[in-house]
């Protein structure tokens, strides 16, 4: 789904001068991108720079990266019901900003997105508003409330690429059991969030500074519980099965297990959850209240090493904007959530700049990963795929600044940090959405 798209095809474009990277096909050459009429048409070195067509332009990449668009699987938005926080279409301004081609909506909308009716509405919404792809997930249970199932086939028909109930971990085993069952008929991928609310109802990492700090904390026990549970109930109905946000070690080895067992499982981590830990949150600082929390050190590294021997599927932004009521209170009372569309690509790239991840893995996780596990056709730059591209230039530094985020809300975790890597182009269907000088 294609947003602010014309009739007009796009100009066809020569990409010159690029160094082509694209973990779909293990690709890393010197060389020139064709595309025309949205899709990627041939890629070599220098290739003719004349064409046929008079519209033909040509755009030097001055060896910078060009590798395909991000596709993030965990982004929330407040429209509609809360556009005050975020809409559809400043959502998409800053996921172009940052990189993202393609993501996921979240269904914690108010209404929930539960029905077809509102499924068409995000699409509709999408088309008209959005520069990049919006992916519609659609709610797991009629209201989020983990009681009645929604109409999975209806819902996957009508363009809901996932099912899930967005922060809500669902707490009944038998639910779980029978929506993974009925999405199995559709080939369809459950995406679940792992916080058991009766350990869980902290507002930090449990341990000696939640202690220090006198705030409740969450212990690890509270997603490695429900997470070992769903394990056991994908082996038994054979469902496919995709952990939402992983923050703890024991959650990694419990992911290995699963996959070492053959189960059709994959695991995401939260971009904050592999940059900062509990000492960040220092005095009280709100915008580092998270779900989930940031853990440990150990459990960062955890994270790190779980991106790098592929037991963790993919990186995303689990972008959660909330506005300047609901974060700056004191600790305990704050909303949990950071936005984190404009970061994701800077953040990742820390993992290549530290020797921890090498490129080519870091992009696999932010790209053609998530797009193979949703069954996309993006995510990749073979001949033929929709020239969804960003182009970037992994060693430009630059400091991130609240008020220069295109989000409509602010409540960034990494205000005035120091990044090495930006987005100079953001390319969706062979039309540039973002450009940014170089």
């Amino acid at each position: 789904m294609k947003g602010l798209i014309s009739s007009k095809p796009p100009r066809a474009r020569l990409f010159i001068n690029a160094r082509v990277m694209d973990p779909s096909q293990s690709l890393d050459i010197h060389a020139d991108v064709l595309v025309e009429r949205g899709k990627i048409i041939q890629i070599g070195k220098n290739l003719p720079r004349k064409h046929s067509n008079k519209d033909f332009k040509i755009v030097d990449c001055k060896s910078h990266i060009l590798t395909t668009g991000l596709v993030d699987l965990r982004t929330f938005t407040g429209e509609p019901g809360s556009e005050h926080r975020e809409t559809i279409k400043s959502a998409s301004k800053a996921a172009a900003a940052g990189g993202i081609t393609s993501f996921v909506m979240m269904p914690d909308t108010t209404p929930v997105i539960d029905d077809v009716a509102l499924v068409d509405f995000v699409r509709q919404r999408a088309n008209e508003k959005s520069k990049v792809n919006i992916l519609p997930a659609a709610a797991l249970s009629k209201g989020m409330t983990g009681e009645e199932m929604s109409e999975f086939g209806l819902l996957q028909e009508a363009g809901a690429v996932a099912f899930t109930d967005g922060r809500q971990t669902v707490s009944s085993a038998q639910m779980m059991r029978r929506a993974l069952t009925y999405a199995g008929d559709f080939d369809g991928l459950i995406m679940a969030a792992t916080r058991d609310e009766s350990l869980g109802g902290g507002v930090m990492n449990a341990g000696f500074n939640a202690t220090r700090m006198g705030l409740p904390g969450i212990p690890r026990e509270a997603e490695i519980i429900p997470l070992e549970r769903d394990m056991r109930l994908v082996a038994m109905t054979k469902g496919k099965y995709h952990a939402s946000t992983l923050s703890t070690s024991d959650s990694v080895d419990v992911i290995a297990h699963a996959k070492d067992k053959g189960l059709n499982v994959s695991a995401a981590v939260a971009a904050a959850n592999i940059a900062l830990n509990e000492n960040d949150i220092g005095s009280y600082r709100t915008f580092l209240r998270l779900s989930p929390p940031l853990r440990m050190e150990d459990d960062r590294l955890a994270m790190i090493e779980g991106i790098r021997n592929g037991t963790i599927d993919a990186i995303v932004s689990n972008h959660d904007p909330q506005d300047v009521d609901t974060k700056r209170l004191p600790f305990a009372e704050a909303e949990d959530g950071a936005v984190g569309l404009e970061s994701l690509l800077a953040v990742g790239l820390r993992l290549y700049h530290s020797n921890d991840v090498p490129l080519m893995r870091v992009l696999e996780c932010m790209s053609s990963g998530p797009a193979k596990r949703l069954g996309l056709k993006c995510g990749t730059l073979k001949v033929g795929a929709p020239a969804d591209m960003i182009l970037f230039n992994p060693d430009s530094p630059w400091i991130l600044r609240e008020d220069e985020l295109h989000s409509r809300s602010r409540n960034t975790a990494f205000e005035g940090s120091r990044f090495q890597g930006r987005v100079l182009k953001t390319i969706v269907s062979g039309r540039t959405v973002f450009s940014r000088d170089f």
